[in-house]
């Protein structure tokens, strides 16, 4: 773990005491989070000195823990015994800011200063709240409307009924101690119980109906305990994990919650470092790359591996570039793991065309030019071309064509192609690393394709696309910087 800055600690309130120096909206928004987190919070301002705000909320009161007002200013007196201590001197100078952390540190009392954090033991960071999950955000004082833009980002990534889940995760975590066996058998429960939080739809359930979704979901967490306590050791799974091309910002919500719940996992050569860091610490990698010209694992021993790791109770991802039903060989790991009776799911990913359209700026489909896709592989699995593609059709029809895995067949690919018909001058584009810092990637005509993957390098991935909608490539460049990934 790299060094960090302030080292996050949730600490408990409830039922103890809390002291807020000040009367001002600062000050104010202090006493109702402490009160939100059970405190006893006993508020120390002179009545003419409350804000409006203070004023309000010393009158309606706090939905938690509980609010007194004392009517004159702080001493070190009323400090002690205190699990916190908050001051907002607004406007003043820094005398009395000093005094109130000398006088914390006497008392034996975290303390901290409003908007003066060279006085501060602890600080307030920004909080999303769906107690009892609660995360908090800090940017160590260096950029507090930053830490307000993270918050609303992750605010939108967690539902609202993430608050009924924790709930309910409470209510059922004895009996999940008591009738499941640490380790696998725990761990299986509490990551379908988690994945049941996230895709489950209790958050479009109306008001009325949310507390019989809720009990409909305790219903069927208690019927997997009694499944898994059965059972005695919880069967394995793989989950066949699409990586997209590279970047791991282009990675799906699910495939991110299956690299986080992974026991093992097996990648390819072309997966990214930056997709493998979301990954579970704790899980086991294991290299399983298939690239042509370089040594590699047989697909034989992938499945056997799968197989095996499953059937030893662990969660294995099989993480794939690109999405993993596009020239993955996933249809062969699907077969042999039903025919082994192993559960295995699909989590789709972008696929490298999507990429390259996306990195060069234009559309793979277009009513002028492209009313067909088609993606093919540019190399059969005897390292010649694929003798079952219908190279006549390609070359007559108005599609875009993609080829995968292509590079050192680049030349034969033109050159088959134009033998069927279609024009040496028909538009290009070839790239390699998409979506990564080294990509590369350049535009030409079919008769210079052989050319252009030299000039990039066979030892990298190429895909080589082909068709009509390439052709204002060049000039687009030329009146704007081509779109990238966003």
């Amino acid at each position: 773990m790299g060094p960090l800055s302030v080292v996050p600690v949730f600490l408990s309130l409830t039922g103890r005491r809390a002291v807020v120096a000040g009367g001002t909206a600062g000050a104010a928004w202090k006493a109702e989070l402490l009160a939100a987190a059970g405190a006893l919070v006993e508020v120390h301002a002179p009545a003419a000195d409350l804000s409006d705000e203070m004023a309000e909320l010393l009158s309606t009161g706090a939905a938690a823990g509980s609010l007194s007002h004392r009517d004159r200013i702080w001493d070190a007196a009323c400090l002690k015994g205190a699990a916190v201590a908050v001051l907002d001197c607004e406007g003043e100078g820094e005398g009395e800011a000093r005094a109130f952390a000398c006088a914390a540190k006497a008392a034996g009392v975290p303390w901290n200063v409003v908007d003066k954090p060279a006085f501060c033991q602890f600080s307030f960071g920004s909080v999303v709240n769906r107690s009892p999950v609660v995360v908090g955000i800090s940017t160590d004082g260096a950029a507090p409307i930053l830490g307000q833009a993270i918050r609303r980002r992750i605010e939108t990534l967690l539902p609202p009924s993430l608050s009924a889940w924790g709930r309910l995760a409470a209510k059922l975590r004895a009996e999940v101690l008591e009738r499941l066996a640490p380790g696998p058998q725990r761990r299986a429960f509490w990551e379908r119980f988690t994945d049941a939080a996230f895709t489950r739809r209790l958050a479009a359930a109306p008001e009325a109906g949310l507390e019989a979704a809720i009990n409909e979901a305790e219903d069927a967490a208690r019927r997997l305990v009694g499944e898994l306590a059965g059972s005695g050791a919880p069967g394995g799974r793989v989950t066949l994990v699409g990586a997209g091309p590279g970047e791991a910002e282009l990675l799906t919500l699910k495939a991110v919650r299956a690299l986080q719940s992974a026991d093992v996992i097996l990648f390819d050569d072309l997966v990214s470092d930056e997709v493998l860091e979301l990954a579970r610490r704790e899980a086991k990698r294991l290299l399983v790359g298939k690239r042509g010209g370089r040594e590699s694992c047989r697909q034989e021993d992938i499945n056997a591996t799968m197989v095996r790791l499953a059937k030893a109770g662990r969660h294995v991802v099989r993480l794939k570039s690109g999405d993993v039903s596009v020239f993955g060989r996933a249809g062969e790991e699907i077969a042999e793991l039903t025919r082994e009776a192993i559960p295995v799911e699909l989590v789709p990913g972008i696929t490298a065309a999507s990429a390259l359209a996306a990195s060069f700026g234009v559309s793979l489909t277009h009513r002028d030019h492209a009313s067909e896709l088609r993606l093919v592989t540019g190399h059969s699995r005897h390292g010649d071309l694929p003798d079952s593609v219908d190279w006549a059709g390609l070359a007559a029809s108005r599609a875009t064509v993609v080829f995968y895995m292509g590079g050192r067949m680049a030349g034969r690919i033109a050159a088959r192609l134009m033998g069927e018909g279609l024009s040496g001058d028909t538009p290009v584009a070839v790239a390699a690393h998409l979506s990564r810092a080294d990509e590369t990637r350049r535009a030409g005509r079919l008769q210079d394709l052989e050319a252009i993957v030299a000039a990039i390098g066979l030892d990298k991935p190429i895909l080589i696309a082909v068709g009509q909608v390439f052709g204002q490539l060049r000039a687009m460049q030329e009146a704007q910087p081509a779109a990238r990934l966003a």
